[in-house]
């Protein structure tokens, strides 16, 4: 009788392999759409869709503004980019330093320093997030600089 357990397949790609070819993907995909984001503008082009949360509510989300606020600073205008989304800019060097950490590890398989994040830190960023949120639909200044 013929058994499964037996003639199991060998897996097409280590887990070396599996962790380069992420990172591959995740490096190409971060250039293709930053040369995208370069050479279209996000607030003129169709090529960019629309925020479906603003088009649904009217409102803005913490997350409006992000692909004009990457526009910019692709372009170099780091005080346009932070009028378009405060709270992207403020995050993006720790998105930097995961990619770093994230490629470091794959390539090299050092790590770079490991910061343990408490939980009451990550409740206070979620509830900063939800008050940025709240405070950049309020229609009246100083909120309405919040606004993209």
């Amino acid at each position: 009788m013929f058994s499964l357990k037996n003639h199991s397949p060998s897996p097409l790609l280590s887990p070396k392999a599996k962790e380069y070819l992420g990172f591959i993907l995740v490096t190409l995909t971060i250039v293709v759409a930053g040369t995208l984001l370069f050479l279209f503008d996000p607030a003129s082009s169709k090529l960019f869709p629309p925020s479906p949360f603003r088009s649904l509510t009217g409102l803005y989300c913490p997350g409006c503004g992000t692909l004009r606020a990457l526009h910019q600073l692709l372009h170099g205008n780091l005080v346009g980019a932070f009028g378009l989304n405060p709270l992207m800019i403020i995050s993006f060097p720790f998105m930097i330093y995961s990619y770093v950490a994230y490629g470091l590890k794959t390539i090299t398989g050092r790590t770079l320093l490991v910061w343990f994040i408490p939980p009451k830190v990550i409740w206070f960023i979620l509830q900063a997030i939800l008050a940025y949120w709240v405070a950049r639909n309020i229609p009246f200044a100083p909120f309405s600089w919040l606004a993209p």
